[in-house]
């Protein structure tokens, strides 16, 4: 089956950023739409917007992906027209902090491990058995660089990252004799809330990620992450490493003096 226009997309981490650029992408092209995160209130705006510019079908409601039993109501509760999930964006996940191991604060740990990793896990359990009896449909977790590299101060970070690079791949292996595809989008500097969070509300601090270069936009990932879920059913995009022009690797940004 062919992904396209009127499928139903079910985002996490909905309400900001990668997330939030991912609804408005697929709401514009007649996409249906559930959309989840713990900013209830965020996703109402967004709903409210999208029905109203694209007269967008959308089911939303708050969640947090760390709490399997909440994960596990969300999606039984779904009305019987927003059972079958076409394509799972398990966009949802942050960083805390960029100490050296030995300083880093153990909650800033837990919230990572919980959100990044078991809270995909809770989602994607929940999700792929229906596309499996359906014989169809996309997953496409949002990595990072960070899943290919480390850096200084990100090891639990990039610990959690790298989890999710192995565990898409495990994936891919475990649904090779079904219809359904598995990817991976892996972006570099991006411009969103992620430094706000990782350094716990400084905005100064945050600023200074995206210093005198030009970072991806929310949008520029949600062009790839539309363009994996649309190809044709036989073309399967495994891995996207996306990077802005000034940025080699996890650790080499060029910034322009200006």
């Amino acid at each position: 089956m062919t992904i396209s226009s009127g499928s139903l997309v079910f985002i996490t981490g909905a309400s900001s950023g990668i997330g939030r650029a991912c609804a408005y992408k697929f709401a514009e092209s007649g996409f249906r739409l559930i959309l989840a995160a713990r900013r209830k209130d965020r996703l109402e705006t967004i709903a409210e917007d999208l029905r109203k510019r694209f007269g967008t079908e959308i089911f939303f409601d708050e969640l947090d992906v760390r709490d399997l039993q909440a994960v596990n109501n969300f999606v039984q509760k779904l009305p019987v027209k927003w059972h079958k999930i076409d394509i799972l964006i398990n966009n949802a996940g942050l960083s805390r902090g960029l100490q050296k191991l030995h300083e880093g604060q153990i909650e800033d740990w837990e919230e990572m491990i919980d959100t990044n990793l078991k809270g995909l896990l809770y989602v994607s359990r929940a999700i792929i058995p229906g596309m499996v009896e359906r014989d169809y449909g996309t997953i496409i977790n949002i990595g990072s660089i960070a899943g290919h590299e480390a850096y200084t101060g990100g090891n639990v970070y990039c610990a959690t990252k790298h989890a999710v690079d192995a565990i898409t791949k495990g994936l891919r292996m475990d649904l090779v004799d079904s219809c359904v595809r598995v990817c991976t989008i892996d972006p570099g500097l991006v411009e969103t809330e992620f430094s706000l969070v990782r350094f716990h509300g400084d905005k100064d601090r945050a600023k200074k990620t995206y210093q005198n270069m030009s970072p991806l936009t929310p949008d520029d990932i949600a062009d790839t992450v539309f363009f994996a879920a649309t190809r044709p059913a036989h073309v399967q995009i495994a891995e996207v490493i996306i990077l802005p022009t000034a940025q080699a690797s996890a650790t080499l940004v060029h910034r322009s003096i200006k």
